[in-house]
Parts: C-alpha cells; sequence; structure tokens
C-alpha cells in the first residue's frame, strides 16, 4: 500500500489550522473590533479568498490522491475510489456550494431580496465550513494513520 508524501501530510494539516484560525480567531476577531458592516465585508473577504485558497489544495490533493489510489488498484489492494478521494470531492462539494450557492444568496439576502433570509443562509454556510473543516481532519488524519502504521 502507498502513502500519500510528507508534504501532502502537511499540506492537509496547514490546511486545518487556516480552516480553524478563521473560524475560531479571524471572524470573532473582526465582529469584536470592527463596525458589524465593515466586518461583514471583512470576514465576507477572508471566506472568498479561504474558499480560492480550499479550491487549489483540494485540487492538488485530488490529483496526488488519485495517483496514489490507482496504484494501489493496480496492485489489487484497493480501489480508485478511496475513501481519501470521497472525502476530498465533498470538500469540493462543500466549498463550491458555500462560495458561489451560498455566499450571492447571502448578499441578495443582505439587500432584502431573495427567498431566504440571511440568517437561514448564514446557518447552511457555517453547516458546510464545519463539514469541510471536519473532512480536511479526517483525511489529514488517515494520510498520517496510514504513514504511522507503514
Amino acid at each position: 500500500m502507498r502513502i500519500v508524501p510528507a508534504w501532502c501530510r502537511l499540506v492537509a494539516a496547514a490546511w486545518f489550522g487556516l480552516l480553524a484560525t478563521i473560524a475560531f480567531i479571524a471572524a470573532p476577531a473582526a465582529f469584536a473590533t470592527l463596525e458589524r458592516a465593515d466586518a461583514g465585508r471583512y470576514v465576507t473577504y477572508v471566506f472568498g479568498v479561504e474558499a480560492w485558497t480550499s479550491l487549489a489544495m483540494a485540487l492538488v490533493l485530488l490529483v496526488v490522491e488519485q495517483r496514489r489510489a490507482r496504484a494501489d488498484a493496480q496492485a489489487r489492494r484497493g480501489s480508485v475510489m478511496s475513501g481519501a478521494t470521497l472525502m476530498l470531492l465533498a470538500i469540493l462539494f462543500c466549498t463550491l456550494s458555500a462560495q458561489f450557492g451560498i455566499e450571492p444568496m447571502m448578499a441578495a439576502a443582505r439587500r432584502g431580496a431573495g427567498p431566504w433570509s440571511f440568517g437561514a443562509l448564514h446557518a447552511a454556510s457555517t453547516v458546510l465550513y464545519a463539514i469541510k473543516a471536519l473532512l480536511v481532519l479526517a483525511v489529514a488524519w488517515r494520510w498520517q494513520a496510514r504513514a504511522a502504521s507503514s
């Protein structure tokens, strides 16, 4: 069984750290120190940068994981559709849904347009972000556990 390179495990762990830092430090600090409207604009910008970063990281790690999974499948030691592949695809789904689906609706809700309230959309976005963070943690944990047992 092939293991994922050390740099991928480091990237996944750092990615989770980034997600946790934004959720538990950057966003709360913005609302604690800035006017509500300014904090909202700042946090929207930060989450936009995070979304593009997450897309890039997920795609790079997905390519590496697919190469690893394909080699295992050819050696009849696993499937091309590995657990980490599924988790990375789910991460992509969460990121794309939140950034390009929910975020535009949140902007409309702030203006009083759209069928959904800002609070409902914010809750949905928060749930997707939490799922994404937990999936990133699971990928990092899984890869590290596999490396440690080899």
